[in-house]
């Protein structure tokens, strides 16, 4: 288990955005931090009031918005335009090339949101779009990622699943790691003891030999899960 702290993620801060990086991005770059197997970009973005993302094209990768508050107004080269709002996800792959913009829905209040890459297991698919809502049991892992879509999981291109959860203070849940897996763990929000080990908001975890997960919440936490290949 190696622990990526909060406080030795990058940082990209200017005018409008407040951005974490817990892996290599733009002009932040680590050659110790670049991918855990798939998981390529994981940013916890804090943009201003009114402002936001202005379009800008991807390829070959497979897109995440995750919100932790406030709302996202997005819109692409698809024809979309939603807002994304706290309790929903949204997937978007890029493929042969998608352009979007994402901007701070409020003219008010900050969005808090987690940004998240994905590598696909291939190049060249056709660009996509998918925008969920999430039904969260507190104590209970809930899917909302995978290569096989629900009606309340999205599809992405990579064998790899995303799990959520929100959990109490004092209040438990175990994850049993299948052979030839791993783990990345990004505390979203609060404090957890992961197998006695104290993590905070921002901390996330690569993991790759461990077969049984136990996570205690110190005080009230919400943690993403990604099972990897």
């Amino acid at each position: 288990m190696k622990v990526r702290a909060s406080n030795e993620r990058g940082r990209t801060e200017i005018d409008w955005l407040d951005s974490y990086h817990s892996f290599s991005f733009n002009y932040y770059h680590d050659p110790q931090h670049i991918h855990f197997r798939s998981l390529r970009v994981i940013n916890e973005d804090y943009v201003k009031a009114g402002a936001g993302f202005a379009p800008h094209s991807h390829q070959n990768m497979e897109i995440i918005t995750y919100i932790l508050s406030g709302e996202l107004a997005h819109k692409d080269s698809l024809g979309n335009g939603s807002t994304i709002k706290l309790g929903e996800i949204q997937r978007m792959s890029a493929g042969t090339g998608i352009t979007h913009s994402e901007y701070n829905a409020s003219q008010t209040n900050l969005v808090h949101l987690l940004q998240i890459w994905i590598i696909p297991e291939k190049k060249g698919i056709e660009p996509g779009y998918e925008q969920k809502a999430i039904n969260l049991t507190n104590g209970q892992w809930q899917l909302i990622a995978s290569k096989d879509a629900t009606e309340t999981v999205v599809k992405i291109h990579q064998d790899a699943d995303l799990f959520v959860t929100k959990l109490l203070a004092n209040q438990s849940i175990s994850y049993k790691v299948s052979p030839n897996r791993y783990v990345w763990i990004q505390i979203a929000k609060g404090s957890v003891f992961l197998n006695d080990k104290l993590l905070d908001q921002g901390d996330g975890v690569a993991i790759s030999e461990e077969t049984d997960l136990t996570f205690l919440a110190k005080t009230d936490s919400e943690i993403l899960l990604f099972d990897l290949a």
